[in-house]
């Protein structure tokens, strides 16, 4: 039988990379009510004053629609610049408005770095596992993904060196290094302070960048944040911020600082890819900033999830079987699970979406194929009760999967051919 799209034979070289979710078919009926979901990152938003923000946003639109509803710069609107810079204060970093540049969403600016940065075959370290929505930028633009080992402190710093000698040895191009520092996605780990100052030096030395990417930053479950890499390296640190995950997603706001030249290229990069960033969204933020009590609503957030995060705490030490394991977040929206020696938990995810239960297999995050035990456990949407009830129906699966192994033994994992297109479901 031919290739249906006619148009094969004209797509780019790069596009060969890009390959669709295998498990997107699957979320279209884990979005059933009736399901449990345990998958998607999506932030819960029922604590946001809506009334007042309705109101704000009439206002705004009756007192600067001129503005709010026309094309605006690729830097961004500098009220919002501005108020991004004193945000990133609390976490030491100390910015200017100039070299802050707004983007629809962390993701655009993902793609902005990779694309001034990479040429194909050039090297990006990331954690292992890492944010599947960074490698499919990376793999669109034909970089190579090498994991770098992780442990319960984060990025682990000897294996950092391995990788860069042995790169070096091949002969490889490695242009910088991602990280996601604070309560990782998917891992759920932070990096310890201790080894901050460690992974910053040894990029520095062998003339390594580093992008630092942020989006959990301000949702430690005890109020505790972390000093961020670009505040103590501002000259090799390019930053990624967001709003998605501490005030709305939809509005899809997030931004990039970098030095500045870099952050002249990267407006350059945005003007050709989006001429600006919806005027409208950033000043709807700006209004926020500025008449609500956002750092108050914030810790509303951090109580809400630090509840969601116990009850999956203590619904996986009730419900799950021996041999299984998982970290247990001090921050951020995820848990990492993985299951005892056989179990494929991409393989068993249709059996348990018909126990009307989801998650996020483990090798959507890994560029080699690793992962075939892990899964992403998200507790940042459903509300406890809802919780406790997926990861006993999480659990049943399990317990299934593992009487299968018992009698017919393990099939082996599969590998993938490369990171997958992002989906708001592996957010």
């Amino acid at each position: 039988m031919g290739n249906l799209d006619t148009h094969s034979a004209r797509y780019a070289e790069r596009t060969a990379g890009m390959t669709a979710s295998e498990i997107r078919a699957l979320f279209a009926v884990a979005s059933r009510p009736e399901v449990v979901s345990l998958a998607g990152g999506m932030p819960n938003l029922a604590a946001l004053p809506l009334d007042s923000l309705s109101e704000e946003v009439a206002r705004l639109i009756a007192e600067q629609g001129q503005a709010a509803l026309q094309y605006g710069s690729a830097h961004g609107v500098p009220e919002l610049r501005e108020q991004i810079c004193e945000i990133m204060a609390l976490e030491g970093i100390s910015g200017q408005p100039d070299d802050v540049m707004v983007t629809v969403g962390s993701q655009m600016a993902l793609d902005l770095v990779t694309r001034i940065f990479c040429d194909p075959g050039d090297v990006v370290l990331a954690e292992g596992p890492s944010y599947v929505g960074a490698m499919g930028a990376f793999s669109t633009y034909q970089a190579d993904v090498v994991h770098v080992a992780m442990d319960e402190h984060g990025l682990q710093p000897d294996a950092l060196r391995a990788a860069i000698e042995e790169l070096h040895e091949q002969g490889r191009s490695i242009k910088f290094l991602y990280t996601i520092p604070n309560f990782h996605n998917p891992a759920g780990v932070t990096l310890a302070e201790q080894r901050r100052p460690e992974i910053l030096e040894i990029c520095s030395r062998h003339g390594i960048m580093v992008l630092e990417d942020n989006p959990y930053g301000l949702l430690g479950f005890e109020g505790q944040t972390y000093s961020s890499l670009r505040s103590l390296d501002p000259d090799n640190v390019v930053y990624l911020g967001s709003f998605s995950k501490t005030f709305a997603s939809g509005l899809r706001v997030g931004w990039v600082l970098a030095p500045h030249a870099v952050r002249e290229k990267l407006v350059l990069a945005a003007e050709s890819a989006t001429l600006c960033p919806p005027t409208l969204n950033q000043m709807i933020v700006s209004r926020y900033l500025s008449t609500h009590d956002w750092l108050g609503q914030i810790k509303s957030f951090r109580e809400q999830y630090r509840e969601r995060r116990d009850a999956m705490l203590n619904a996986l030490e009730q419900h799950m079987p021996a041999g299984c394991d998982w970290t247990r977040p001090d921050g951020g929206f995820f848990v990492w699970f993985t299951a005892p020696e056989g179990v494929d938990t991409k393989a068993m995810l249709p059996r348990a979406v018909t126990q009307r239960v989801a998650y996020a297999s483990g090798t959507g995050f890994y560029r080699d194929g690793l992962g075939t035990r892990q899964m992403r456990l998200s507790f940042c949407y459903p509300t406890p009760e809802r919780i406790h009830e997926g990861v006993r129906r999480l659990a049943n699966t399990l317990n299934e999967e593992l009487d299968l192994l018992r009698t017919f033994g393990s099939g082996g994992g599969r590998e993938l051919s490369g990171p997958q297109t992002p989906s708001p479901d592996t957010a």
